[in-house]
């Protein structure tokens, strides 16, 4: 079982950044893949980016050129440097984990206009 601890949500403008950090607390495999979901009240819960072990990402369109995914191997934790943040990017956001698929409990980005 792989528990995975979010932090660095919170309140932004328009425009502004804010950074996620997402670390497993147990050792997981490089070879596995790492990332961000997110939902928003009312929607499903949508992909935002994924990385693999070697580095590989993978973005929704709507975040290409504004959000960053990397991966700290060492440290079994995943980043998402999030730019130019929209209204339309509040939601909660979750860390994600496979294979076996894990979530972890989610954490609140709010951007206001």
């Amino acid at each position: 079982q792989v528990q995975l601890v979010e932090s660095g949500g919170g309140l932004a403008q328009a425009g502004g950044r804010l950074r996620l950090s997402c670390a497993a607390i147990r050792s997981i495999f490089r070879a596995n893949v790492m990332g961000w979901y997110r939902q928003a009240p009312g929607n499903q819960r949508d992909l935002v980016a994924t990385i693999t072990g070697n580095g590989t990402a993978n973005y929704a369109d709507s975040v290409k050129g504004r959000f960053t995914i990397s991966r700290d191997n060492a440290n079994d934790t995943v980043y998402l440097q999030m730019n130019s943040l929209k209204p339309e990017d509040t939601a909660v956001y979750y860390c994600h984990y496979r294979p076996p698929v894990h979530w972890g409990q989610g954490t609140q980005v709010t951007v206001s206009s």
